[in-house]
């Protein structure tokens, strides 16, 4: 069975000996720095992630892949720059002007989905077992993240993030599954893999239920390898629907900090999606 690849080393990084603890729940944890594998890597290994669009998300707001839709907030930088200069927030890269524009986030309290936890409602259902489309993990990277951007809810996937996360893919560390109806690809879902935990950082549909189906096949394949969370990072009304919910960030970090050496690599083989809804009984 072919599976992912042991992720490779990146080397030392800004986010080393960075504690999250005590940093803000409702606002940016740092700025600056750039979108380099040592310093991708390193933030979610402490437990955040780059939110590069210069604007603050508003709780609720989703797109239809289910990730929450950034809200305007024209002051940020202002608030940014304040907020360093107080010290409330870090800055990454404090030797080089400027660098508000991307922001770094660490949500409390977090949202996940326990492996397993996918919530497969009846109409979902169905459709896994009648609509014979297959899965595969890390056949399409770039173009499934493209197809996120292309969604019109993720303007925050900037050209430079999508490089920055392929040069992930490329070491090993992020990773896509893919939808297909026969040649076609509808579907998918993409994020960062630190040990037992997957950090979804977005999804996108073509088919109707498309992302649900590319989520309910990942939380299959990470349960399968060994895997214990789902990171979705906020809670939407998309994501409770398929079986998200909150916990205090300090309960995240800490399976976070457990499990994030552990040798889980996800399996890529080609599968049916309608194993994933067998005929009762």
């Amino acid at each position: 069975m072919a599976v992912t690849a042991v992720p490779r080393a990146v080397g030392p990084t800004v986010w080393d000996g960075f504690s999250l603890l005590r940093s803000p729940g409702r606002a940016p944890v740092a700025v600056g720095g750039t979108l380099d594998p040592a310093t991708l890597v390193g933030a979610y290994r402490a437990g955040a992630f780059p939110w590069p669009t210069g604007d603050e998300p508003e709780d609720g707001e989703s797109g239809e892949g289910g990730e929450p839709r950034p809200a305007g907030v024209g002051g940020l930088r202002e608030l940014l720059r304040a907020a360093v200069a107080a010290r409330r927030v870090r800055h990454l890269s404090p030797g080089r002007p400027g660098g508000y524009d991307l922001p770094w986030w660490s949500p409390d309290p977090r949202a996940v989905i326990p492996t397993g936890g996918v919530r497969v409602n009846r109409s979902l259902r169905k459709r896994l077992r009648n609509c014979g489309w297959t899965t595969t993990v890390d056949e399409s990277f770039v173009e499934v993240v493209r197809g996120c951007q292309r969604d019109g809810t993720s303007g925050w996937i900037t050209d430079e993030l999508i490089d920055g996360y392929a040069r992930l893919h490329a070491l090993g560390w992020a990773h896509s599954l893919e939808v297909w109806d026969g040649d076609d690809l509808v579907g998918g879902v993409y994020g960062v893999g630190v040990g037992g935990v997957f950090a979804g950082e977005s999804m996108f549909h073509a088919r109707t239920d498309a992302s649900k189906v590319a989520l309910a096949d990942l939380d299959a394949r990470l349960a399968a390898a060994g895997g214990v969370l789902l990171d979705v990072q906020m809670t939407t009304d998309h994501l409770v629907d398929l079986g998200a919910r909150e916990i205090p960030r300090a309960d995240y970090l800490a399976v976070l900090a457990r499990v994030r050496d552990a040798d889980v690599r996800l399996d890529r083989e080609r599968r049916p999606v309608a194993r994933l809804a067998p005929p009762a009984g």
